[in-house]
Order: structure tokens, then C-alpha cells, then sequence
């Protein structure tokens, strides 16, 4: 894999959600889920891609999703083009390596965050207010402290451009009921501290996650990404410091640089530098080795011209 895909480019398939990084199309009885290099930051699409994303981000999933299946059963049905529909094997080479047919599901209305350390917008919470989601911390806690105890901290899912809330456990007792509500946080937490300690033994801290769950046949399904770059934080291991911000395998590394520049954080985003798009697509590179063993690929040295390219 060396090209680029901003996007996919599939006319014959019935494209039905484009989000921040995923294609979703429609292929009958499933869904087929295209993860592209697109990165986005504080909610705003970059205009580069990252060399090789898509293809991280869906190993790292296969990989999580097989290690949780006893916890709960998840959306895949196959990573094989060979497995997919026949009018998706002309599109191949976007495809493979990057792609998901997938059961469908009613997804919930909520994004389910489960965080172990103090950091993001849960550190900005508790500065203001000693809180997270309405859940009390202990006064004096340092930026990327480890918490007393794991904590669920559930989000509103935002349309596209706009940016997630944090929300109180009764809001979210209100968005699903109360059963489905009190299942979630406990399957969330459940694969939190499972996928923590496999990471742990592998040198990454897994300071937060996200999951998305929805609804398949009357049953709760684990759906979307598993404990990503892009939906969780990864610290290395030797070099945790309490106190201020942490190295990371994610896409923290660009936040950081993009807090240095006078961005409003709206669209349109800034321009990344060569540079600094490269560092982030090794960083990826690094947490799926690390994961997964995974052997590297080589990065793509060319920068992208924009959507669906292939160079």
C-alpha cells in the first residue's frame, strides 16, 4: 500500500454516509465500510491525507474486535474482497487492505468514552469544574494523571463539522433506556481494562477510547472502529511523564502541532506540512507494529493531490 486514498470512487456501489475518515456504501444485505487516509482534527477534515491510514486503522479494528468477541459480538462479517459482493471486486485496489463488509445496525445516539487518565477535553472538564460528566475526581489531579478508577464519560454524537459534548449518564438513560444504558457502559469499561492491560504488555498506555454500539437484530453489537489512533490516545510506555501532555501513537501529535498555529479551528483547515504528515503517518505505523506485530509497510514518500489519487 503506498497510494493515497482521500476517497473513495466506487459509481456503481449506492454511497450512503461519507463521515470524517469512512465511506459507507450500501451492498445489499451488508454494509461495506471504506476507511480512507482522510485525518481530522478538532472536527475539521484535513485537506492532506495520512500515507497509509485507512490500512492501519482497519487492522488495528480486525485486531481489537477478534480480541473482545467473548465480551460482545461485533459487525464484521468479512476483510476479504473476495468475500464481498461481486460489483465490489472492480473496485479492488481501493479497496483491499482498507475495507469492511459489515452487518447492519441502528447505531445508538451516543459515543461511548471510557477514559483511564486525565487528558483532552476530560482534563479541560475537570480544570473548570473537578468533574468529568458529572463524575467527581479528586481535587490536585495532574494533566495525564492515571484516575483512581476507570470512568465512562459519554459524548453526543455531532453531525459532521460540529463537535461533540460531553453528557451526564442520565442523559444517556434517556437517549437509549436504562438497560441498554447501564449494558453499554459496562461492556465499554469491560473492553477498556482488557485492551489496556494487552497494551500495557506491549509497551502503550491506553489513556481513553471511544466505541460506537448499535443495534442488530435486537441485540447489542459493537460497531464502527476498535481502539484506533484515531479513537483512542496511545502513550509509549517509558516515556509517561504526569503532568502535561504525553508523546502519543495517535493523532494527538497533530493536534499539538495545530495548536501552535493561529487557527480558529474551523474549516477550511491549515495546510500540514510534509513533514509533520509523515511523522503522524509513522506514528500509526508504529502503534499497529506495536499492537500487532504487524510488519511495517513502507510510507508513501509522494504528497497527495486530493481526492482518490493514486500515484
Amino acid at each position: 500500500m503506498s497510494k493515497i486514498v482521500k476517497q473513495s470512487n466506487c459509481p456503481e456501489l449506492k454511497l450512503v454516509n461519507q463521515g470524517k475518515v469512512r465511506d459507507i456504501y450500501d451492498v445489499g444485505e451488508y454494509l461495506l465500510i471504506v476507511t480512507s487516509d482522510r485525518i481530522s482534527a478538532f472536527d475539521v477534515i484535513m485537506e492532506e491525507g495520512i500515507p497509509n491510514k485507512g490500512y492501519v486503522l482497519t487492522e488495528i479494528s480486525k485486531f481489537w474486535f477478534s480480541q473482545m468477541e467473548d465480551i460482545i459480538p461485533n459487525h464484521i462479517v468479512s476483510t476479504e474482497v473476495d468475500d464481498f459482493p461481486a460489483v465490489t471486486h472492480q473496485y479492488r485496489e481501493q479497496l483491499e487492505g482498507r475495507s469492511m463488509l459489515v452487518k447492519k445496525a441502528q447505531p445508538l445516539a451516543v459515543e461511548c468514552i471510557v477514559r483511564g487518565y486525565l487528558s483532552g477535553s476530560g482534563w479541560k472538564e475537570y480544570q473548570q469544574h473537578g468533574s468529568i460528566c458529572g463524575i467527581a475526581l479528586p481535587a490536585g489531579l495532574r494533566q495525564s494523571d492515571k484516575l483512581p478508577q476507570v470512568i465512562f464519560t459519554p459524548s453526543t454524537k455531532a453531525e459532521l463539522g460540529d463537535h461533540d459534548e460531553n453528557i451526564p449518564f442520565d442523559k444517556v438513560v434517556d437517549l437509549c433506556g436504562a438497560e441498554v444504558a447501564e449494558k453499554i457502559r459496562a461492556i465499554s469499561i469491560a473492553i477498556y481494562e482488557r485492551a489496556r492491560d494487552i497494551a500495557d504488555a506491549k509497551g502503550i498506555i491506553i489513556a481513553d477510547t471511544k466505541f460506537e454500539f448499535g443495534i442488530c437484530d435486537g441485540e447489542l453489537m459493537w460497531i464502527d472502529e476498535a481502539l484506533t489512533p484515531d479513537s483512542s490516545r496511545f502513550w509509549p510506555k517509558d516515556q509517561y511523564c504526569p503532568g502535561g501532555p504525553q508523546p502519543s501513537f495517535d493523532k494527538q501529535f497533530l493536534r499539538d502541532y495545530l495548536e501552535t498555529l493561529d487557527w480558529g479551528k474551523t474549516a477550511p483547515a491549515p495546510p500540514l506540512p510534509d513533514d509533520i504528515v509523515a511523522k503522524t503517518a509513522q506514528k500509526y505505523m508504529e502503534a499497529l507494529t506495536r499492537l500487532t506485530g504487524a510488519a511495517p509497510l513502507k510510507m508513501a514518500a509522494h504528497k497527495c493531490c486530493g481526492g482518490g489519487c493514486a500515484h
